[in-house]
């Protein structure tokens, strides 16, 4: 009889669930990029019944024009994942800035402190509608203008949270001593120490931003007919749902299957208390 492995051996490592995890939420990813080339009808060209069931060459049937659901599906991802990473790129970058700024001079700390306060207050969509509005000609473009906006203040505060103790440390002491600038102890001394912090960070903002930007599509606030966006096409088809269910099923399934992966590899990449503490923020 051969010997019981230990119950560590048995259980996959850390490393092993999280290359899982990753190639798992790259497949959507890749998918929705690629999209388009692969997109067996154009976007805009009615193919079969309006809400007609699968078959006859529309293997999701048609949407209320008649348009190709898959077809429609496959090209709905690219700008939305654009978006996403735009706000996700820019919302990190200037929270790990300002964070770390922040924590070492404390007239800055207050002013940031007492700016997230104020965000708090205002309800996101509300904030939303706001500066979709208020931007000339609206669009996308100030969809993504106002997630930045409304997003940074929190995840400044996450990263000056985590920053805080860092700031009090033997290395930043003595860089102090040494009479570094601020901008290089930020930089060089603490940003270096907040690798999973900023990397969970990034991911949160990710998700956050393919909610929001899929809000305001199903709002019209951003994308306009005939645009093919997923938020977009739940809103264009709902009245549909019972005649060709899939044409509200299939670009609900793509959001929620792209945000849910992104947040699994996220928070595998992170130590747990980390991610913890960036998804309570």
């Amino acid at each position: 009889m051969t010997a019981a492995l230990p119950v560590a051996a048995r259980r996959p490592s850390r490393r092993a669930r999280t290359t899982a995890l990753v190639l798992v939420a790259v497949l959507p990813l890749l998918l929705a990029l690629a999209g388009p080339l692969i997109a067996p009808h154009t976007v805009d060209t009615p193919v079969t019944a309006p809400f007609a069931t699968s078959g006859d060459g529309a293997l999701l049937g048609g949407d209320q024009l008649g348009r190709d659901v898959l077809s429609r599906v496959l090209h709905g991802g690219t700008l939305l994942i654009a978006g996403a990473l735009l706000v996700a790129v820019v919302t990190t970058a200037c929270a790990t800035l300002i964070g770390c700024l922040a924590v070492l001079r404390p007239v800055l700390g207050r002013v940031v402190e007492r700016s997230a306060d104020v965000a708090i207050l205002l309800p996101p969509l509300l904030g939303i509608m706001l500066i979709a509005l208020a931007w000339p000609g609206g669009g996308r473009w100030a969809v993504i203008a106002a997630a930045i906006v409304l997003g940074t203040p929190y995840a400044v505060r996450v990263v000056a949270a985590a920053a805080s103790p860092l700031a009090t440390a033997g290395y930043v002491e003595a860089a102090l001593v040494r009479g570094e600038s601020t901008a290089y102890i930020a930089l060089r001394e603490i940003l270096p120490n907040l690798r999973a912090t900023v990397l969970t960070l990034f991911g949160l903002r990710f998700v956050e931003a393919v909610y929001v930007i899929s809000m305001a599509g199903f709002l019209q606030i951003g994308p306009q007919p005939p645009a093919s966006d997923w938020s977009l096409m739940v809103r264009e088809n709902a009245s549909g749902i019972l005649l060709n269910p899939w044409a509200v099923i299939a670009p609900s399934l793509a959001i929620a299957l792209l945000a849910i992966t992104v947040n699994l590899v996220t928070l595998s990449l992170a130590p747990g208390t980390t991610a913890k503490a960036v998804t309570r923020s």
